[in-house]
């Protein structure tokens, strides 16, 4: 495929935890409009009940013809961050586009929740956010069309979501504060800082694994629908993404892409949290 019809060709992304899920799609869907790939996960062995290793993920991004560069690491560490973002720049040249996908999750009660719990998410999703996005600005500023996508979802301050699980909440809307904030920090330097969230759930091995996983799966979206929203951010005007908080159906209803059959959930899907049926 000419590089006419490859809009990310020679640009690179690293992705923080893109081990699986909709990490590794995101990273395969760049890797599809030839992007390199250098992903950042702690994934070296096997987990008994995940699939997928950072490994097998750089094996089936160069499955579709990229380059990809593996790098095992934690996203809370700042000499890993800081390696990972030293790999793609020795390796292709630089950074062109950030995905922090990497992010924890617990949801019990306040007074049923451990302390650790609430510290991997705090440290993961906002620290690991600020720590990956830090140590890519420099070489961002030097990228025609950088991007910085971040996955998390629009500030609902309905009092059903504060409420649900206040710790997660807190810990999800900081990288969203985070992405709102460089939005503006760093509005003449040409970066696009947006975030992307699913509309509903997403059929992940995370989710096969709860207790009514089958379930929930069948009534869940392919990653490849969060996949298919973040080419259409990455190959668009950093300028236009820049401070936007998107979901996924309205990134492709905006590119014509109405019929979300093709991705599964059946017809009455499981919507996401943090989403309001309208």
């Amino acid at each position: 495929m000419s590089s006419a019809h490859r809009p990310l060709a020679d640009r690179t992304v690293v992705v923080s935890g893109g081990s699986r899920g909709i990490g590794l799609a995101i990273a395969l869907g760049a890797a599809a409009q030839g992007a390199n790939i250098v992903l950042l996960a702690k994934t070296a062995e096997p987990h008994p009940k995940l699939p997928g290793t950072v490994y097998t993920a750089v094996a089936d991004v160069e499955a579709v013809g990229a380059k990809a560069a593996a790098v095992v690491g934690d996203v809370r560490k700042e000499d890993d961050v800081q390696r990972a973002i030293d790999t793609a720049v020795h390796t292709f040249g630089g950074v062109d586009i950030v995905i922090n996908n990497a992010s924890a999750i617990a949801t019990e009660a306040t007074e049923s929740l451990a302390a650790k719990k609430f510290d991997l998410m705090m440290d993961i999703n906002v620290r690991g956010t600020f720590l990956l996005t830090k140590a890519a600005l420099p070489h961002l500023r030097q990228s025609p069309n950088a991007h910085v996508v971040t996955l998390a979802p629009p500030l609902n301050l309905n009092p059903h979501w504060l409420g649900a699980h206040p710790a997660y909440t807190v810990s999800k809307y900081g990288m969203t504060l985070l992405s709102l904030g460089w939005a503006a920090e760093y509005a003449d330097a040409g970066i696009g800082f947006s975030c992307l969230w699913p509309q509903t759930y997403i059929a992940t091995s995370a989710v096969t694994n709860l207790a009514d996983g089958q379930n929930m799966v069948a009534a869940a979206r392919s990653p490849q629908i969060m996949a298919d929203a973040a080419v259409q951010i990455l190959t668009g005007p950093a300028k236009e993404a820049n401070g936007q908080t998107y979901i996924d159906a309205d990134v492709l209803a905006a590119a014509g892409i109405t019929d979300l059959s093709g991705y599964g959930g059946g017809d009455d899907p499981i919507w996401d949290i943090f989403v309001d049926k309208s």
